[in-house]
């Protein structure tokens, strides 16, 4: 066995950063020895630091850890950003510039053209862009981002369709309240009710999209042609973000063909056999009221897309219901899936 690897969490007090603690707990390949935060917790204990919310008790281990300033320096070589969106971009770039490889679930450089927006099942390629970005910037390290909670699930659903040529996309999600962070919406505001409103989801989940399922051409990232359009929704549910789905194609196909691609689906985190990865990265339910958030979302480790309700769209070609677990493949398991293919590729 090789030893395992030494990483750290920017953020770690807050909601995200405490599902990277939680996801990174027993991890065969990395070791979480150092965690960075704000001025006001540095020099204190995590356990002093962090107001624990997650199910289960705070991992031992890590609530013994001295908080850091999110500043580079002693700080491991890969460091996973959990920072704030008002901070991240200094942050993060101090880290790439001192040589750390950042696996970041924040969303300042996710449209950056020379940096991937990776989700291993379909497009670890666009991780050949790296060289490009350490070129421009200057950097010995590098910044790899992973995608908005809402669009992970889309484009899991939407990848293994993209060779019936996608042209044309509706969603319309239902999102949980913990998507929104910690104390996130109002009770008043969200319970036996519907916000129909996420401010610039839907333009996170259009443009990455678009990104995600582009095409790497050895010297940039070529976007997606299709058009995307999504409402965003947040709903009185704790965990799993659904995305029901209008789909038009360039090609004549079947519904039986669509399911066929969601069941025969596996790509190179499968291939690889990685510690985060689920064994199906899209599973396919045929009962007619499935996939649910409560029943389904922490399947296979929160790592999973359950697709479901595949039937022809009197507007577009075919419709259909995809769900994912918004705080874990949404957040802190795809940046930790990110790191060990990038780990297993050689790249850390």
């Amino acid at each position: 066995m090789q030893p395992q690897i030494e990483v750290g969490v920017l953020g770690a007090t807050g909601m995200v950063g405490q599902h990277f603690v939680k996801f990174l707990q027993g991890h065969p390949w990395f070791k979480l020895t150092w965690v960075g935060a704000s001025d006001r917790s540095a020099g204190k204990k995590y356990r002093e630091a962090t107001a624990w919310r997650l199910a289960g008790q705070m991992p031992a281990e890590v609530a013994e850890l001295t908080v850091s300033d999110c500043k580079p320096g002693n700080a491991p070589k890969l460091v996973f950003s959990a920072t704030d969106a008002s901070v991240a971009t200094e942050i993060e770039q101090a880290f790439a510039n001192a040589g750390h490889t950042v696996v970041s679930n924040s969303r300042n450089h996710r449209m950056d053209a020379d940096v991937p927006l990776l989700v291993p099942e379909l497009n670890a390629d666009h991780l050949g862009i790296l060289p490009a970005q350490r070129a421009k910037r200057g950097w010995s390290g590098a910044i790899v981002t992973n995608p908005n909670c809402s669009t992970i699930v889309l484009t899991m659903a939407l990848g293994p369709l993209k060779q019936f040529g996608i042209q044309r996309v509706l969603v319309t999600t239902m999102q949980a309240i913990s998507g929104a962070g910690y104390p996130g919406v109002p009770s008043m505001d969200i319970t036996a009710n519907v916000v129909p409103y996420i401010g610039g989801e839907e333009e996170k989940m259009q443009i990455e999209t678009q990104k995600i399922l582009g095409d790497f051409t050895g010297g940039e990232l070529r976007a997606l042609e299709a058009k995307v359009s999504a409402h965003c929704n947040r709903v009185p549910v704790v965990d799993g973000h659904l995305a029901a789905t209008s789909v038009e194609f360039s090609s004549k196909v079947k519904a039986e063909d669509l399911i066929a691609a969601f069941d025969t689906f596996t790509a190179m985190p499968q291939q690889l056999n990685l510690p985060s990865a689920p064994k199906r990265p899209v599973i396919y339910m045929p009962a007619a009221d499935r996939p649910q958030p409560r029943r389904d979302a922490e399947r296979e480790n929160g790592m999973a897309c359950f697709v479901g309700r595949v039937r022809e769209c009197p507007v577009f070609d075919f419709k259909f219901i995809a769900l994912g677990h918004n705080t874990v493949r949404g957040a802190a398991g795809a940046a930790v899936l990110n790191a060990e293919l990038m780990q297993a590729q050689g790249l850390l």
